[in-house]
């Protein structure tokens, strides 16, 4: 990871911790519990269930400290009241495609917490820094690898 602050809202930060949590209070516990059956088993050397458990230690203390550096360098994003109805990180944005008029809305996030299954796009993406700044009524453009098209800002929340 790079030294540059780690974009997260409120809500993303929430699923971290809850995501910390989890692993702290639930599975590293359940972790050491296999690692001690595993071990009780007898020769380590050919113990399958001995390695496997240790693997999935070490998978769990990663993520851990995955998270727990993420936290510490997260610029929380609050979602206050977009008096000014301009895009930022945080907003969420319907827009219409002005070659397919195909409408669609985004929320744009940091990208820990982009997923497009969600319709939570990244900042740093094509569409999200066509978006930012911008209000509603705004006409921009997406500049992507294919061809740049056009799309104009709908409603911001």
């Amino acid at each position: 990871m790079t030294e540059k602050d780690i974009i997260l809202t409120s809500e993303g930060r929430e699923e971290l911790e809850k995501e910390l949590s989890n692993l702290i209070n639930v599975i590293r516990p359940q972790v050491i519990e296999e690692l001690v059956e595993a071990r009780a088993q007898g020769d380590l050397s050919e113990n399958a269930d001995y390695d496997a458990a240790r693997n999935r230690q070490a998978e769990v203390e990663a993520r851990i400290k995955e998270i727990e550096t993420m936290l510490s360098k997260a610029k929380i994003i609050e979602d206050s009241n977009n008096l000014n109805k301009e895009i930022k990180v945080g907003t969420t944005v319907t827009f219409q495609n002005l070659k397919t008029k195909k409408e669609m809305t985004v929320k744009i996030v940091g990208v820990i917490e982009a997923d497009p299954f969600e319709s939570k796009i990244s900042n740093e993406s094509p569409l999200a820094k066509a978006m930012l700044g911008k209000s509603t009524n705004d006409t921009c453009e997406v500049r992507e690898l294919k061809e740049p098209y056009k799309i104009l800002i709908k409603d911001i929340k």
